[in-house]
């Protein structure tokens, strides 16, 4: 498994691995040898020089290389100096008569600030959008760095003599180069599908910016606001003919490419490394097989290792459905209907539908064969970038997967036709967690998602914390704090009505039924009447009226809750709240009080005051114990998590030898422990009981100390003040060596 320091500095490599370079040219790279891009110079044959941005500054060394090299290559320096014009103007000494620069520069206007992304320099929110004016003003205030708008960059670059320039807009970011486009050339491609955002603070975040860019576009707005620019700067007047890039760095040798849209209308397709030759030669491949079904496919060749095809001037199709749902739904389920049928026509079947709902297997199933990744021509579904095929592959994999791509970034397309009218349209919901399971399995393979988790949890957006942010904007703190903080004012001395009957209803009574009784459910659904959630019979919101106002007290269960608030105020309903399932809700009710007997016998100091354990504690053994008593050595207060009956059968997939309420005891007599409570069957993560306890450390054992997924808790708690320690694993004893002894009759 390739380490994540090691992915991320090949996705940085992206931002130049495209450019041509003309070989043995001398090249000086502002910065350390062993940075990523000094690495990428330094693997082209080409002549490199490293130095850092001081050095090359000095008379002594603009003397010593003075009309020294054809390029110059600078990634952000720029934006540490006082006085850039100065620096520009050195290397421009430093430079050929007909010599080259590339600046990596961000952009201060860049979308991503305006989402709410912090200033990556001052650490505050819209520093740059103001140009810097709240910053650097006291005396104290220590210059860090700054950025610059486009319009600032082109004045800063004719005043240092560099007057021949061409801007490439860089998509997500300088070191997230995934998508590069050139200052005269506009994106023909959804980029709602196509951007994954990174930030530098992800939880102040509070737009999806990657739904901007099509109304940027529209407005002539898209390059002034990219969040980043590579610029090539010529003194000789000459640029890169490249319109367009789109890398792909992370998936890996073999399957990492860069596709290269040129001037002259020439598309090339190039493997990022020696090893990408095999994915190309299967493109090809993959298009003569769907022309011999009777599909239509993009002509393309592979000459001297490289993938070409011509650029096609035609609407994607993706682009195309849109379009068609906002103007005519009928046609647009007439095309998509289309699009189904021709999955189905790609390949041969290797085993009919027989009404399983698992539909069809065909004998070779394109996983690419969704509408981003085709062009609509002349009344025709025209395909490209067939990249993947899997033997004996459900056709309805694929049909979801198209479904999932249309949709994604676009959901204000659920008010026109629901996924899920579509899922049943196409016969995919009976197996439809099979679907969805499959498609992000093949995705997050391909995109390295398992050993990326950690640095995505510091630097992409959650969608709860962006809308948590977006309610903080809508109201005034006084509001905010009544709506969505004190939650439960009056929730004990009232009747609770919980208002929604879907997923953040069943996360409220998972979390809180315990401590607050709930009343009743109602819901607006008429189909949901009658029905019973947790042993709760849902009810109409009529029942409110056979209330007296004091009497009662409603928590809004639902994502989108405007509706029901207005709804409400027409009720004159006064008494609500909103439950957000991102907000941090101790338990109130009980809090953690500690034993004074436990106080008089544990009077030495702790590294910590709440403790806690999650695990099954299915034949409670010795192993346990020792973890037990290891973490009460470092708290005073332990707290251990006992995970369900149902919940062994959903993790383990197998059935637990003792039945909870067993274990649940035999864990709160040990000596050791002050609390055992049940794990919440779904929402039983790290966070989740996080936010109920507030612990300050979680224990766990050895045997997770590398694994991604609790790395990913491990560090979400340390940005809370809390801890994760594991402990050395027991090896002499476990629950699974003693149920194997049990099995096999040994013991």
């Amino acid at each position: 498994m390739q380490a994540e320091e090691e992915i991320l500095g090949e996705i940085q490599k992206g931002l130049l691995r495209w450019y041509d370079f003309i070989p043995f040219s001398s090249v000086l790279y502002i910065g350390n040898k062993k940075d990523s891009l000094a690495v990428e110079l330094s693997e082209k044959k080409l002549e490199l020089t490293c130095a850092s941005l001081y050095e090359t500054s000095t008379e002594e060394w603009q003397r010593k290389y003075e009309n020294k090299f054809d390029y110059i290559v600078s990634i952000e320096d720029l934006e540490i100096q006082l006085q850039p014009q100065k620096i520009l103007k050195g290397w421009k000494r430093l430079s050929k008569l007909n010599g080259r620069m590339l600046l990596g520069m961000n952009n201060r206007l860049g979308l991503r600030f305006f989402c709410g992304d912090r200033e990556r320099y001052t650490g505050r929110s819209f520093d740059g959008v103001e140009n810097y004016r709240r910053a650097y003003v006291k005396k104290e205030d220590i210059f860090q760095g700054r950025m610059y708008s486009q319009s600032e960059l082109k004045k800063m670059l004719l005043q240092s003599g560099w007057e021949a320039y061409r801007f490439f807009s860089v998509i997500s970011d300088l070191e997230n180069p995934s998508l590069i486009y050139s200052e005269d050339y506009l994106p023909n491609e959804d980029l709602a599908n196509r951007v994954f955002p990174i930030y530098n603070y992800p939880d102040s975040v509070f737009l999806e910016e990657e739904t901007i860019y099509a109304s940027l576009l529209e407005n002539g707005m898209f390059h002034q606001m990219a969040n980043a620019y590579l610029i090539e700067c010529s003194l000789g007047g000459e640029f890169s003919d490249v319109c367009q890039v789109t890398s792909s760095m992370e998936r890996g040798k073999e399957d990492a490419l860069l596709t290269i849209i040129h001037k002259n209308g020439l598309v090339e397709k190039k493997g990022a490394y020696p090893e990408g030759l095999k994915r190309l030669e299967s493109l090809i491949e993959h298009g003569n097989e769907l022309r011999s079904q009777g599909l239509s496919v993009v002509d393309a060749k592979i000459e001297n290792g490289v993938l070409k095809m011509p650029y096609i001037e035609a609407e994607v199709g993706q682009v195309y459905l849109k379009r068609l749902l906002l103007t005519d739904k009928e046609r647009f389920l007439y095309e998509l209907d289309h699009f189904r049928d021709l999955i189905l026509q790609s390949s041969e079947i290797a085993k009919p539908d027989i009404g399983d709902g698992e539909g069809v297997t065909l004998r070779r199933g394109y996983l690419d064969m969704v509408p981003l990744n085709s062009f609509y021509i002349d009344g025709k579904f025209v395909f490209y970038d067939q990249e993947f095929c899997k033997k004996n592959y459900p056709a309805n994999a694929i049909i979801a997967r198209m479904l999932a791509t249309f949709y994604t970034g676009n959901i204000e397309f659920q008010k026109i036709i629901s996924m899920d009218e579509l899922f049943e349209r196409y016969g995919l919901n009976k197996k439809k967690a099979r679907w969805q399971k499959m498609e992000w399995e093949f995705l997050s393979l391909l995109r390295k998602e398992r050993e990326l988790s950690n640095y995505h949890a510091r630097h992409r957006r959650n969608v709860e914390v962006v809308n948590s942010n977006r309610q903080r904007i809508n109201y005034s703190t006084d509001e905010y704090y009544r709506l969505f903080v004190d939650i439960f004012r009056n929730a004990d001395s009232r009747k609770l009505i919980l208002f929604g009957s879907g997923n953040f209803t069943e996360k409220f009574l998972e979390l809180y039924s315990n401590d607050y009784k709930v009343y009743a459910i109602i819901d607006n659904n008429k189909e949901k009447l009658g029905q019973k959630l947790k042993g709760i019979t849902i009810k109409s919101p009529k029942i409110l009226s056979q209330l007296q106002s004091g009497e009662y007290k409603v928590l809004i269960c639902i994502k989108n809750f405007l509706s029901v608030m207005k709804q409400l105020d027409s009720m004159d309903v006064t008494e609500y709240s909103v439950y957000d399932s991102n907000m941090d809700y101790p338990k109130k009710r009980n809090p953690i009080i500690l034993h004074h007997d436990t106080i008089r016998q544990d009077s030495t100091e702790k590294m910590y005051h709440t403790g806690y354990i999650a695990g099954v504690f299915d034949l409670f053994h010795v192993g346990h114990l020792n973890m037990f008593k290891r973490a009460k050595e470092q708290c005073k207060y332990l707290i251990v998590g006992v995970v369900s009956d149902d919940g062994v059968r959903k993790i383990k997939k197998k059935e637990p030898f003792i039945p909870f309420e067993e274990r649940i005891e035999m864990v709160r007599s040990c000596r050791y422990v002050d609390e055992a409570v049940e794990i919440p069957f779904n929402f039983g993560g790290t966070r989740d009981v996080w936010r109920l306890y507030h612990f300050d450390c979680q224990f766990s054992g050895s045997d997770y100390i590398e694994h991604p997924d609790w790395l990913a808790e491990k560090e979400f708690l340390e940005k809370h003040g809390a801890e994760m320690v594991f402990f050395p694993y027991t090896e002499q004893t476990s629950s699974t060596k003693i149920k194997s002894l049990i099995e096999h009759k040994l013991l």
